[in-house]
């Protein structure tokens, strides 16, 4: 059995020269179809060695966010804002109703995918420095910057699984192509441990790859300037953004105020900054190929023949006559719309006084009997023609409003109030929106509803209603969630059926 299998299902990493490397083994292990991105015995010679492993591995996080449009069915379903149109199993997951019998449920229940990123970075932990002894050109500072990459991914892997599943098996090194049999870790003690890779991880990653005035990495990687990289590698404002969203999973909000402080006050260094409407909803914008103010985001990029026909948002949401389909996946009904985006001159959408009519850069055709989503609508190479459904927006994690707005959140949840309101102030003004005006005993209640505008479609609706739930405690259902770990999926019967140590989330038992 070759992980390659899995790869090729996914349809969307064909023509990724980095892939083509990949050779797998199966072993009766952990869960997963194990993976060599190269093979350990003859591959570690070179810098192309290293540069293929180490693209091989963000490649293979690519594919396991974007498995069945995986990353937004994880975190904009589940009581969320979009509604099905007829796919029975998008209907299953926004009801929650997480064990029914659909292969895409299934699919999504099974985590090996992401524990191929983890042996992956683990793999190129273990062998990178035998390039050193065989490769002038590969230098100290090259192998550090490298590993460091390779630390924050096995770090953004694991937490990004603890999300989803709560306890995880953690597994620390490489296993030469298997995985043992693991029995589940703590969640505090898997987000822990990918705390302690970031904050590893942090001193030896640059702000921009290739640029020559990074403070830690100056020059070109690879071979390549900042063009190349830009939105592609984790950076060291990447790093603490995760390390932002690790500490307000954990409800550590000092922590997390403290890292998004960082980030906040860094971007620039990484060339990142705060996107115009009209930037975040064009078809060349925000999303489109890959760009610094992707914080942290894995791109399709068009200019790499990385384009694929799902793996997209766009894939869900799109529809006439943006393409070459009659109606959508998932759409958000008009009266969703209208109880959301209640505010005057919002330019993400609001009613015009003067005429009655939508302004709107976040919906097509609001009224009809068809609102079509298209806050992203990257086809092709920026192309407005839909005939041939290819995408290239980029899976997005993080950008520099959502981080404000963690900010203002982690703020607001200390009492330092005044901080917290100007944070969510940036990302309103932004927006054409007034300053918030209201009292402090309502400013989470405001910065979770802009969260719940400005990110709507980009993986976060699920998450923000569990951190929500935490910090307020005054629903009962959702509390009783929580406390259950209802909050998280249950586990394959693949998984279970091939490791013993492992039983069943209690929730869906």
């Amino acid at each position: 059995m070759r992980f390659n299998t899995i790869i090729n299902s996914l349809r969307i990493l064909v023509g990724t020269v980095m892939l083509s490397m990949l050779m797998s083994g199966c072993n009766k292990k952990l869960d997963i179809d194990s993976t060599h991105l190269v093979n350990e015995k003859n591959n570690w010679q070179s810098i192309t060695d290293t540069r293929s492993a180490l693209l091989g591995t963000y490649g293979l996080l690519r594919a396991a966010m974007a498995d069945n449009n995986g990353h937004w069915l994880y975190g904009e379903l589940r009581n969320g804002d979009f509604q099905a149109t007829s796919r029975l199993d998008l209907k299953a997951i926004i009801s929650s109703n997480l064990n029914a019998p659909y292969p895409v449920v299934q699919s999504l229940s099974n985590w090996r995918r992401f524990y191929a990123v983890i042996n992956s970075a683990s793999l190129f932990i273990a062998h990178a420095h035998e390039v050193m002894e065989k490769d002038k050109q590969y230098t100290e500072k090259n192998y550090q910057v490298d590993i460091a990459q390779m630390h924050a991914l096995r770090a953004f892997a694991y937490f990004y699984m603890t999300r989803i599943w709560g306890d995880v098996p953690l597994i620390r090194s490489a296993n030469d192509g298997t995985f043992e049999q693991a029995p589940r870790s703590p969640k505090a003690e898997v987000l822990g441990y990918a705390e302690s890779e970031l904050l590893k991880a942090v001193t030896d990653l640059p702000y921009r790859y290739g640029d020559v005035n990074d403070p830690i990495f100056p020059g070109l990687y690879y071979g390549q300037s900042t063009g190349a990289w830009s939105g592609v590698l984790l950076t060291k404002i990447s790093a603490y953004a995760i390390l932002a969203h690790i500490a307000a999973w954990s409800e550590r909000y000092i922590d997390a105020s403290g890292y998004a402080g960082f980030v906040l006050n860094n971007a620039g260094k990484a060339g990142a900054g705060f996107v115009a409407t009209p930037l975040l909803t064009r078809v060349d914008g925000l999303f489109y190929d890959k760009n610094s103010f992707q914080l942290f985001g894995l791109p399709f990029a068009w200019s790499d023949r990385e384009a694929s026909l799902d793996g997209h948002i766009e894939d869900l949401t799109l529809a006439a006559p943006l393409v070459v389909k009659t109606v959508p996946q998932i759409f958000v009904t008009d009266q969703t719309i209208l109880s959301i985006f209640n505010e005057d001159k919002d330019q993400r959408f609001s009613i015009s006084a003067e005429t009655g009519r939508a302004v709107s850069d976040y919906f097509t055709g609001f009224g009809s009997s068809n609102t079509v989503f298209s806050k992203i609508k990257c086809i092709r190479n920026a192309s407005t023609d839909g005939s041939l459904g290819l995408f290239s927006s980029a899976i997005v994690f993080t950008r520099l409003e959502e981080i404000s707005l963690l900010y203002a959140e982690s703020m607001a949840v200390i009492g330092n109030i005044q901080p917290a309101r100007d944070a969510l102030d940036q990302v309103r003004i932004a927006r054409g929106l007034p300053q918030y005006n209201g009292p402090a005993s309502g400013l989470i209640d405001a910065i979770f509803k802009e969260r719940r505008r400005e990110l709507m479609g980009e993986g976060w609706r699920w998450y923000d209603q569990v951190r929500y739930n935490r910090i307020k405690r005054n629903n009962p259902e959702f509390n009783k969630l929580i406390s259950s770990d209802g909050i998280f999926w249950p586990i394959s019967q693949d998984v279970l059926s091939r490791n013993s140590s492992l039983v069943q989330n209690e929730y869906w038992r």
